[in-house]
């Protein structure tokens, strides 16, 4: 049984995106495993923040029919760098449950596993469904510093990690996904919460708002917006965006909003719109590679799906949440330099290997490539967009559709495969291209 400190998964589960015939072994070793990691590693494998990722990884191989060997090598490729949990202060633990002294905690690294164990105390206490929405969605202050450091535009761990482990029903997985949150920086509280300012002061309608699509070519126009970060940028989006054009990113941020009654095509919309952007954002005649900041949108959209789908996450909870994430898109789009969209990239790729082109044949190749997770959580989002647009394509703001989806997945494994650099890193500089190798017909 999964509870707040026993990880416990089973074959019969059906999660956002999975294949089917996941086996009993595979259940049992993913979850052996994630029990070991979750009882001895820390969330941060070093002192500057880079994060454990062998939670994503495993399940997104179990979603995707990995073996027990393919799992437990998985595991092994990762697990020599991670770093121990620090002992536990139970007094601070204690001191967390005061309500006027839990704040005093939020922000630093050093009280991860304290967080961790005061979330599953809660959870244990009320249960996680409870405690996720007091913590992350009621609203009130404390829920908004928690909802705040959840870290959107670093690369959205924290809210991935809940996701999973929402959608695989594990409050271990949870807890530490709200301890992880806990201990990330609120920088991206100036974005989120002018935006809804502004969106209230102008009186934005739901059913006025532009396309994703739209506020992307909008943005990419805007030539202060477009070319506020620059190369040398710690954190593109805290250094570039939100200081040098700050006003011009919350004038299309605050023009999405989203009612209720729009969140089954306006979750769709974010997927399609991630995943355009994020393919299409390739530098002929070099390789096509995906740019490794805004595959985090990507790898993070098939969690909204999930919250879309909980029953016990309120609906303006799930208004917000999504309002949030698109505007974090918006943000990270403009952070990369707003590169060109070139649809004819997908539209003309020939897979590397035509025999082997369907769905199942990606999963196998991703789940037997050495990696720390960020592929195969690409080729799950990808395969879930397919089945979260369909009832979708030919609406605007739709532009992946039809034979693209598994186009992707094929751009997807062939990028990885094709050897180093794996991504690119901030595509729309030209910074970023330097060592990509030209493609083959380039070089004829």
């Amino acid at each position: 049984m999964a509870t707040a400190t026993n990880i416990h998964l089973e074959a019969s589960q059906k999660p956002t995106f999975s294949i089917e015939g996941i086996g009993e072994e595979s259940a049992k070793t993913a979850s052996e495993l994630l029990q070991e990691n979750h009882e001895k590693h820390h969330i941060f494998f070093n002192q500057s923040g880079y994060h454990n990722h062998i939670v994503h990884h495993l399940l997104t191989l179990f979603a995707l029919g990995a073996t027990p060997t393919e799992l437990r090598k998985g595991y092994a490729d990762n697990v020599s760098y991670q770093r121990p949990l620090v002992s536990l202060e139970r007094s601070i633990v204690d001191d967390m449950h005061k309500p006027e002294r839990f704040k005093t905690y939020l922000g630093k690294e050093k009280y991860y596993r304290d967080f961790m164990v005061f979330f599953q105390d809660e959870m244990e206490r009320r249960g996680w469904e409870d405690v996720v929405n007091e913590y992350a969605f009621k609203g009130d202050e404390r829920a908004d510093d928690m909802l705040t450091l959840m870290n959107w535009t670093g690369f959205l761990h924290p809210i991935i990690h809940l996701g999973f482990g929402i959608e695989f029903k594990q409050p271990a997985i949870i807890a530490e996904a709200l301890a992880q949150a806990a201990v990330h920086d609120s920088w991206m509280g100036q974005l989120f919460f002018g935006a809804e300012k502004a969106a209230k002061a102008a009186g934005a309608d739901p059913l006025k708002t532009k396309s994703i699509v739209q506020l992307l070519e909008d943005i990419r126009a805007d030539k202060k917006l477009s070319s506020a970060a620059h190369w040398a940028d710690g954190n593109k989006v805290r250094d570039g965006i939100l200081k040098r054009a700050p006003d011009e990113m919350l004038k299309y941020a605050s023009q999405y909003v989203v009612a209720e009654s729009q969140l089954d095509e306006k979750t769709a919309e974010m997927i399609n719109a991630a995943i355009f952007y994020t393919s299409t954002a390739q530098c002929p005649p070099h390789q096509v590679k995906f740019d490794f900041y805004y595959i985090h949108c990507v790898n993070c959209s098939i969690f909204f799906s999930t919250f879309l789908h909980s029953p016990s996450i309120p609906s303006s909870a799930k208004v917000r949440l999504l309002e949030w994430k698109v505007r974090t898109d918006l943000a990270m789009y403009a952070s990369r330099r707003s590169p060109p969209l070139l649809l004819e990239e997908v539209t003309n790729y020939s897979p590397v290997r035509p025999q082997e082109a369907s769905w199942q044949d990606v999963f196998k190749r991703v789940n037997a490539h050495q990696d720390d997770g960020h592929a195969s959580k690409l080729v799950r989002a990808l395969a879930h967009g397919e089945k979260a647009c369909k009832s979708f394509e030919g609406k605007d703001g739709f532009v992946i559709k039809g034979g693209m989806w598994k186009v992707l997945g094929n751009m997807a494994i062939d990028s990885v495969e094709a050897g180093e650099p794996t991504w690119v890193r901030s595509c729309g500089f030209d910074e970023a291209w330097e060592g990509v190798p030209e493609r083959d017909s380039a070089r004829l």
